[in-house]
């Protein structure tokens, strides 16, 4: 559903200029700067806010509380201007927003070129159907997503991803094969995405980068982000050198892991770790 029809409205644009602008602070203040005769409050099942529009009669202009408090001068807004109060479901509201953002990079991002083999989105179908078979329903981390292969495959398994990734040309690809689905992916930076998304019982990470001296230190950081999001996950690497570097960032957790052979492609997702629930 569209952010506007939430609101009961024909059309509304946000303050943030983008989904990772969601945890600045900076726009709730740009907001309250706005011009504006009208109010609405929308607060979720919790009866918290999650968003504040405001118009001056020729239009509507939103700022998110996905990502960050509201602060006392927002809520005083809508009292001052005797504005309405509007209820959704929270994540009923963050599908909404991501859709927003995710329609302004498939409308103004050119895509990446392709960049998935023909047999890959069934080699990665069959890994996840033997890993999580059983799992249909469950919501799932599509960690560094790329343009989608592991989105299709896990809708494929039944499972709902939630995709994000940093690079919108390779999401704008997605987006026009239908790989990713614009409510189920936002263009964040990994290494904070504990900062936007919530608390996930299923991640995957296919093929985690090549782990090279100059760039471990971020794949480290972007690893610690999902063990914090998630109960359990799989993570994919070109070489068997690669796993066993994730293991020894794993460790100090005291997380399960398990490192074995995939032999379904001989260059992706050679290697897959599995890492077990929080002890």
């Amino acid at each position: 559903m569209k952010a506007a029809e939430i609101l009961g409205l024909d059309a509304i644009g946000f303050i943030e200029p983008s989904f990772a602008d969601l945890t600045n602070t900076f726009f709730t203040h740009a907001l309250l700067e706005v011009p504006s005769t009208q109010a609405m409050l929308l607060i979720d099942e919790n009866d918290e806010p999650i968003a504040l529009a405001l118009s001056d009669g020729e239009g509507w202009v939103a700022g998110s509380f996905l990502c960050r408090e509201p602060n006392r001068e927002a809520i005083e807004k809508v009292e001052d201007l005797e504005g309405e109060i509007h209820q959704a479901g929270r994540e009923e509201w963050a599908a909404a927003v991501r859709e927003y953002y995710s329609l302004q990079i498939q409308h103004s991002v050119t895509p990446a070129l392709e960049d998935v083999p023909a047999t890959r989105t069934d080699q990665v179908q069959d890994l996840l159907r033997e890993l999580w078979d059983g799992s249909a329903g469950i919501r799932c981390l599509d960690c560094c997503c790329g343009s989608g292969v592991g989105s299709r495959a896990l809708h494929a398994i039944g499972m709902v991803p939630l995709a994000y990734d940093n690079d919108a040309s390779l999401l704008s690809r997605g987006f026009s094969t239908g790989r990713l689905r614009p409510s189920e992916t936002v263009c964040i930076d990994a290494t904070r995405a504990s900062h936007y998304l919530p608390h996930t019982e299923r991640g995957l990470v296919l093929m985690f980068g090549s782990i090279n001296p100059y760039d471990a230190g971020m794949w480290q950081e972007i690893l610690a982000e999902i063990l914090v999001l998630c109960d359990e996950v799989a993570i994919t690497v070109g070489t068997q050198e690669e796993g066993e570097k994730i293991q020894e960032w794993v460790a100090p957790s005291g997380r399960a892991f398990t490192l074995r052979e995939n032999t379904r492609d001989p260059i992706y997702d050679r290697w897959v770790c599995r890492i077990g629930r929080p002890v």
